[in-house]
């Protein structure tokens, strides 16, 4: 029975040597068998234990007894018209979460969730309206890239892998599923397995203050700050967890980010709503506030969803607002809007999953 057996995916290899030695299958002497079958895992992607021939047979079988190597279930896989692709991914209770993947022309960037559903409720993201399930398991997480490599024909790595670039810019906030998340990005970042350096892996948060700095100093990654507004009230408003950490509190832990060689600069991400924060004025206030930090602004059309209580700014407007910030120094893209036809474009990820109270749990189980 599956039930019984652990899963493999998620572990760091010092817990699978652990599991291992513990479970009788290898003495403390053989921790090289464990590197071998993280060989396996995560720089070949392969799923099967009796294809790993550098393992023994009875050590396959024996790993066969105890372990599974699993992946979600794809409920549903669409590709844009941009080729942008988006897998809605049914998890094993039976929840939902969706995983997109971006091609450019020089890299290929895979928008990865943390959570079911997300429990911040900012009023321009789709995610927001659906409410918090539960936080991903490690394994969930890391397994969001493994299958898109299978679909992707990405294994092994190599030179013109077409996954570069990770982004945990998908459903959920990550530094609200903080040990899950760093564990899966350690993961993806481990030079003996899927090989893909931190510094194209990008957390984004809506300012979880005190976790941020933590993050800092423990995983040498990228960091977005989602942030959308220069004032507090009209933050307050819109992203309402600035409510707890007002943006003095949250440019403050920006100002003191750990700045090492992967995350010198700080992204922050503006969304772009019409008549709500994108005057000139707003620009002004947003360079003012953002002084002095290593940074570049993201500048995000916003990208309608049902029932939306917002619209686009024009272009006119985005271009004016992008001209005030590199006069002002900084580096100021407007964000190309990919996916939009099969609603996979940022802000517009959301799975049906619905939070069931443990009550109903109990009665039904």
């Amino acid at each position: 029975m599956t039930e019984d057996k652990i899963d493999l995916i998620g572990l760091s290899l010092e817990e699978i040597s652990e599991t291992l030695i513990n479970k009788g299958l290898i003495q403390s002497k053989e921790k090289f068998r464990s590197k071998q079958l993280w060989h396996w895992l995560y720089f070949r992607g392969e799923t099967d234990f009796d294809k790993m021939t550098t393992v023994s047979k009875d050590l396959r079988k024996k790993l066969k007894d105890h372990f599974v190597i699993q992946r979600p279930k794809i409920k549903s896989h669409q590709i844009s018209k941009d080729r942008t692709q988006k897998w809605l991914l049914e998890l094993n209770d039976g929840n939902l979460i969706e995983t997109v993947f971006i091609p450019e022309e020089n890299r290929g960037t895979l928008c990865v969730s943390s959570q079911v559903g997300c429990t911040l409720n900012c009023k321009f993201c789709f995610t927001g309206t659906q409410k918090l399930v539960r936080n991903l398991t490690s394994s969930e997480i890391i397994s969001q890239l493994l299958l898109a490599k299978d679909n992707l024909s990405d294994w092994p790595n190599g030179k013109d892998r077409k996954i570069s670039n990770i982004v945990f810019m998908g459903m959920g906030e990550p530094l609200y599923n903080y040990e899950n998340v760093k564990n899966a990005a350690e993961i993806m970042g481990d030079k003996e397995g899927i090989q893909l350096s931190t510094k194209r892996i990008t957390l984004s948060t809506s300012g979880i203050v005190p976790e941020i700095i933590k993050w800092g100093n423990e995983v040498d990654s990228r960091l977005a700050i989602s942030l959308h507004a220069t004032n507090d009230e009209l933050r307050n408003d819109i992203v309402p967890i600035n409510k707890k950490f007002p943006l003095k509190d949250l440019i403050k832990a920006c100002r003191e980010y750990p700045r090492s060689k992967n995350s010198k600069r700080i992204t922050f991400e503006y969304v772009m709503l019409k008549g709500v924060n994108d005057t000139a004025q707003d620009a002004r206030k947003l360079v003012k506030l953002i002084s002095g930090i290593p940074a570049k602004i993201n500048l995000i059309p916003f990208n309608p969803w049902p029932n939306s209580p917002y619209e686009c700014s024009s272009k006119e407007e985005i271009k004016k607002f992008s001209d005030i910030i590199k006069n002002a120094g900084y580096a100021s893209p407007v964000r190309k809007t990919r996916g939009q036809d099969i609603m996979a474009a940022c802000g517009q990820l959301k799975s049906s999953s619905i939070k069931i109270r443990k009550s109903e749990l109990r009665a039904n189980g």
